[in-house]
């Protein structure tokens, strides 16, 4: 259902680059949390949900308020309302705190995690979606672990598990450090404005599948995701992109690349006779998944400064944002 999410696409771009209009800072710019709600399954907590801990933020909230998810399975959909910023989510490990639900088929319905608002923190949690892992060989749909919205996003130590679409990275500036990703077709797709650094991409493709699917869609779109360090293996074999928007960006620098790696690399999907408006390029890699005299000859050859500029943090935090969120 490739036609579906070009829809959506199509509907997102009308606002896209206007609301990156930059997100206001919590509690005037300080990292200060002011109180901690506590989630626990077996009740020795505020909430035994975290929907129901989300739910209790005041709307307009502007300062950063910690929800401390104790170890668990919790087999819920959670949304962050655009009305709820400045939410610290925060378990106690990706392997121990986890949310799953297996909801499916619908691409703007299906996350099992939906972040709206701006100014939102996640820490050590498993955000799963469990439906395609009871299909079949290829008969897989859309099913997210998660979809993220809002600006001045970012994730620490989070795992995110899928097949298709896991990881809808919409659109803002968003920041994934030692994140666990997991997926086989377009399982890391969107407008996202993002850096992915130190992150493990685990490939769970059954034949060929595509870990990127950028949505870039203009010269002035700032949007683009850059992978700096870290791995990226698995089963099957996958593109490293295909293109999602004209102008698609994703750039792979100094990641381990294992033999999933198809020899091409990236496809043009819809946009074939585009390819010089892609920006798709691998830098310091190694692995022997980082062989490139098989790719396709409209791969970007981008000098030491032209990567540079992506890897720096100010690809997406000009003005210090991470470092006001706790």
């Amino acid at each position: 259902m490739w036609f579906l999410r070009l829809f959506l696409l199509i509907s997102l771009s009308i606002f896209i680059c206007s609301d990156v209009s930059r997100a206001l800072d919590c509690s005037a710019g300080t990292s200060k949390v002011a109180y901690t709600i506590i989630v626990d399954q077996s009740g020795h907590g505020n909430f035994t949900t975290v929907q129901g801990a989300i739910d209790s933020v005041p709307s307009h909230n502007a300062q950063w308020i910690q929800i401390q998810i104790n170890p668990g399975i919790y087999k819920e959909q959670v949304t962050i309302l655009k009305d709820k910023p400045c939410i610290f989510l925060k378990g106690y490990s990706a392997q121990t705190t986890k949310i799953v639900w297996d909801a499916h088929e619908q691409t703007d319905t299906s996350a099992t995690f939906t972040s709206y608002p701006d100014n939102i923190v996640a820490k050590r949690i498993t955000f799963w979606n469990s439906y395609n892992r009871k299909m079949e060989g290829d008969n897989s749909t859309q099913a997210l672990a998660a979809r993220i919205y809002g600006d001045k996003s970012s994730f620490y130590g989070c795992g995110f598990i899928g097949l298709q679409d896991t990881l809808w990275d919409v659109k803002g500036r968003h920041y994934f450090e030692l994140c666990y990703i997991e997926g086989a077709v377009d399982f890391i797709f969107g407008s996202g404005q993002s850096i992915y650094k130190k992150s493990s991409i685990n490939v769970t493709a059954s034949a060929t599948g595509y870990i990127t699917a950028q949505s870039r869609g203009s010269l002035d779109d700032p949007s683009g995701f850059v992978f700096v360090g870290g791995s990226l293996y698995g089963t099957g074999q996958v593109y490293l992109g295909r293109a999602y928007g004209p102008y698609s960006r994703v750039i792979f620098d100094g990641i381990k690349l294992y033999n999933v790696v198809h020899p091409q690399g990236w496809d043009a999907w819809g946009f074939v006779g585009h390819e010089d408006n892609f920006t798709y390029a691998e830098a310091n890699c190694r692995g022997p998944g980082a062989d490139t005299s098989r790719r396709v000859n409209w791969e970007k050859k981008l000098k030491r400064m032209e990567i540079a500029k992506f890897r720096n943090m100010s690809f997406i935090d000009k003005e210090g944002w991470l470092t006001k969120q706790p």
